[in-house]
């Protein structure tokens, strides 16, 4: 039986949200080939994991039996968001770019589960953990593009899921997500049709596949 950890992070719901959709594809596919399966889900738009703190950094390079209260019950909330990431078989992360990069809300719970000699390091706890993000943007900023150099989604999060955590990292591009609601980029509407349907394509794909691989 396998364990899914499905992160959202976009502040829109439903159809608004491009991110979403296709992770709501991703998972839809994930649970009919799963049936038995467990999903372990985070909005962090609704439930948002507080920005992290000196008490919860600190902790972290203090003995248990020295940790002040605060220090202990900052950890604790650390500590259950690194064991969701331990325990899941693969992880699906909805990660739109907000002004250039990912919303805070993400970078928060990265923050979190980030933790020298455990999650990070020499062996990585959840090394290996195949995981599949959604990374939608209301442009397009693909290699050759005018706006290549401002893509920090991408780029950030290969250098801690893949660089830092160890996992096995994938990615999902709809792109142009605003052409359908600017004028100016109407001409791009074809473009970001297209986009959208490769996005859905592509997460019943590696949804498929991904449960495949874990199944044999």
């Amino acid at each position: 039986m396998s364990t899914l950890l499905h992160i959202d992070s976009s502040v829109f719901h439903g159809e608004a949200s491009s991110s979403r959709s296709v992770t709501a594809a991703f998972r839809k596919t994930w649970e009919e080939q799963h049936p038995e399966g467990t999903v372990i889900y985070r909005d962090l738009a609704a439930d948002p994991v507080p920005h992290i703190t000196a008490d919860a950094w600190s902790a972290a390079y203090a003995a248990p039996s020295k940790r002040t209260p605060e220090q202990s019950a900052a950890f604790a909330a650390r500590v259950k968001l690194i064991e969701e990431l331990e325990q899941a078989d693969a992880v699906l992360i909805g990660a739109p770019m907000y002004n250039f990069s990912i919303p805070s809300t993400l970078k928060a719970w990265l923050d979190s589960v980030l933790l020298l000699g455990r999650t990070a390091g020499e062996a990585p706890s959840a090394q290996g953990t195949p995981v599949v993000v959604v990374a939608s943007r209301g442009g397009s900023y693909a290699p050759g593009t005018p706006r290549e150099g401002y893509e920090f989604v991408q780029n950030y999060l290969e250098a801690v899921l893949q660089g830092t955590l160890g996992l096995d990292l994938d990615f999902i591009v709809p792109e142009l997500t605003m052409a359908p609601r600017n004028p100016a980029m109407s001409e791009l509407v074809p473009l970001y049709e297209a986009s959208r349907k490769r996005a859905f394509e592509d997460a019943t794909t590696k949804a498929k596949e991904l449960a495949g691989r874990l199944a044999a």
